[in-house]
């Protein structure tokens, strides 16, 4: 224990840094004090004593505070608790979030938003989800991010512009723990890419390091250790993803539609107004609200009692890790409803082990959402590659109708399209050359040396995200998981899926296993989870007319 050591009196005063756990530097140091002061030598090594007495208090003091658990989270009055607790137990628990969402500013992400509200839900489950924002600079990502993060406690957030390599390997074992990890930028995690994939797959990272031995000072070898699980939160304006990380995130794309800047606009006028000085305090009453009913989630076990019953696509192996984020998105909900469910009870091994239920509800919620979201990220186009192509679809279709012409015959040049689009030249540069690659679009040669374009593609897909393979929820009945028809599930019929999807593959064993269990019997009531708050937001990141694009 290495100390700056002072001695003073009337007579004089003595300074040295010294060890106090070394005897030889101790009784140095009273030799030098004794004579310097013009005490005696026992005199100054009995104060000695006491000193080194007092720091060993003061450092088993502080070893006891460092290892005690961190309990940060501020009290919650009973009028509090009661406001939290009629929230998480409203029956239209998931529409009420959607419409303070939307009351704290955000307009028009209620898809996006309700996304990354539950895999902040799901930091509470022993595998979190994690997230990734992508969009094209200035679209509105980080107001997404932020938005999500606001509603959660401050005391389970923990927010980085950017990270080192080695960063993540010096936290304190426990700071991590069932919290969200949100970093700015991809970009700025580059160099801790490493550690945050093996903090997603393995739960906890593990480091050995050269440190200096507290009581000896020599060099030892030291352990570092991180717990998790995290949930983890980025933002990108990347168009091409490091694709270790892609698959390991839900990809939530920003709406950047026309439409979509024109209600911003509208939002951002209205903010300036009486009107938007009352929502601001609303705003902090939502923020506080949500934040103390997170606070009242705890970590439960969630069973799926319809498990072996759902279906996924399995046509590929990044399907297997996706497969985990669909499951993981139902319980998710579940666990989001905790206080809504009976809490059960099982005795295995000595142990009781309690656990709420996932629901047909939840099931039907989670469709909703993987569709849109994993519909989406699994299409081989990027977001805005694919909205550009819709784009073109619609303003090549029109031309064609008003000359008369068929598509084949229809040619255009890059010109064109950024006097249809209001695209800048980079950006379409980029799209319309992924697009060439991929097929959708022929370039030819002109007569000028420039090139001119045919659309191949015929809008054989709505444009809209959806995945196929997933079980219809209504087939379901009873609390076991029993099948009412199977011929209606949905992706069991390939239609669906065309050119630029994801191809419908054979389903996995699972469904022979539930067919095999299929019984005649009553239909399904229909599902009864929040009905209209995500029938807009299905829609939002569709590409629009592109007539509609160069108006006004």
């Amino acid at each position: 224990m290495l100390n700056e050591g002072q001695v003073r009196n009337d007579a004089g005063y003595h300074v040295d840094t010294l060890d106090v756990y070394s005897a030889k530097q101790r009784a140095a140091f009273i030799r030098q004090a004794a004579a310097e002061l013009g005490a005696q030598d026992d005199t100054v090594k009995r104060d000695l004593g006491r000193v080194l007495l007092k720091l060993e208090t003061l450092q088993d003091a502080a070893i006891t505070a460092a290892l005690a658990p961190k309990d940060t989270a501020p009290s919650i009055d009973e009028a509090q608790q009661r406001s939290a607790m009629d929230l998480l137990k409203s029956p239209d628990l998931v529409e009420r979030i959607v419409a303070d969402m939307d009351r704290c500013g955000i307009v028009g992400e209620s898809a996006n938003l309700l996304a990354g509200y539950l895999a902040a839900v799901s930091r509470k489950l022993d595998a979190p989800l994690a997230i990734l924002i992508q969009s094209t600079s200035a679209a509105g990502k980080s107001s997404l991010m932020d938005a999500v993060l606001n509603l959660m406690p401050d005391e389970e957030r923990i927010q980085y512009s950017a990270m080192t390599g080695q960063s993540l390997f010096y936290l304190g074992e426990t700071d991590l723990q069932h919290k969200i990890l949100a970093i700015a930028e991809e970009e700025g995690v580059r160099q801790a890419a490493y550690a945050l994939k093996l903090l997603q797959s393995d739960g906890e990272l593990t480091i050995a390091s050269t440190g200096k031995d507290e009581a000896t000072g020599n060099l030892v070898t030291k352990q570092y250790r991180v717990k998790g699980p995290v949930m983890l939160m980025l933002t990108t304006t990347a168009i091409d993803v490091d694709e270790e990380l892609l698959n390991r995130c839900l990809v939530l794309t920003i709406n950047e539609t026309r439409e979509q800047t024109r209600a911003i606009h509208a939002r951002q006028r209205v903010a300036q107004t009486l009107e938007g000085l009352l929502a601001g305090a609303d705003r902090e009453a939502i923020t506080e609200l949500h934040r103390n009913a997170q606070r009242l989630l705890k970590p439960v076990h969630v069973v799926n009692p319809f498990a072996h019953l759902l279906t996924f696509l399995d046509d590929k192996t990044r399907m297997r890790r996706d497969h985990v984020k669909y499951l993981t998105l139902i319980r998710s909900i579940a666990l989001l409803h905790q206080h809504q469910r009976e809490v059960k009870r099982v005795q295995h091994r000595g142990q009781t082990l309690e656990y709420i239920e996932v629901t047909r509800d939840d099931i039907a919620l989670a469709n909703r959402i993987a569709h849109d979201v994993l519909g989406r990220t699994l299409d081989e186009l990027p977001p805005q590659t694919r909205r550009l192509l819709t784009l073109l679809a619609d303003w090549v279709m029109a031309q064609c109708t008003i000359r008369d012409e068929t598509r084949a015959a229809f040619r255009f040049t890059r010109r064109d399209v950024r006097a249809a689009t209001s695209w800048g030249d980079t950006q379409l540069k980029i799209h319309l050359s992924r697009l060439v690659e991929l097929e959708y679009v022929i370039a030819h040669r002109g007569r000028n040396g420039t090139f001119e374009y045919e659309l191949l593609y015929s809008g054989e897909d709505d444009g809209r995200p959806h995945l196929c393979g997933l079980l219809d929820p209504e087939k379901l009945t009873g609390s076991t998981g029993d099948l009412t028809n199977t011929e209606s599930w949905s992706g069991s019929e390939s239609g669906r899926s065309g050119s630029g999807r994801v191809v419908v593959g054979v389903q996995s064993d699972l469904e022979n296993t539930a067919q095999s269990h299929a019984h005649q019997g009553e239909a399904a009531e229909p599902v009864g989870f929040a009905r209209n708050a995500l029938n807009h937001a299905n829609h939002a990141n569709g590409a629009s007319p592109l007539a509609a694009g160069v108006q006004g």
